[in-house]
């Protein structure tokens, strides 16, 4: 029998759209796309630093549920503007160097914010050692 597992961050938008930050059935985890919010609800000027805190709060919602980065299979990354992808990429590969999921960067016309300039997803399967 597969029990699910959601997982909350405390956002105000998860009761209101009906998601959670993150959901474990079994062995994966899946982590709803992220965007680069900071604790204090500013929203970073630059892709590098909305990439890098959206990986921040990736990463707690695996811990949360039972996982880590490691155990991270694919992500995806929604760039508002291509011309941000090296950044992005650069946070990417900071926090995956080693791990190496498989990954997609799409173009997006827009996020749910305008200043948002990425919105990052994780998938993550954990395998009893």
């Amino acid at each position: 029998m597969r029990i699910r597992q959601n997982i909350s961050s405390g956002s105000k938008w998860e009761p209101l759209v009906g998601y959670s930050r993150a959901v474990r059935v079994g062995e994966s985890v899946h982590v709803s796309g992220t965007v680069g919010v900071a604790a204090d609800g500013s929203i970073p000027p630059d892709a590098y630093a909305q990439a890098r805190r959206a990986l921040e709060i990736i990463a707690q919602a695996l811990r949360d549920a039972g996982a880590g980065l490691t155990d991270v299979v694919r992500t995806r990354m929604f760039l508002t503007d291509m011309a941000h992808f090296a950044e992005v990429a650069r946070a990417h590969g900071e926090v995956f160097g080693e791990i190496r999921p498989a990954t997609t960067a799409v173009a997006v016309s827009r996020l749910v914010d305008p200043a948002f300039l990425v919105e990052i997803e994780a998938d993550a399967t954990v395998v009893a050692p």
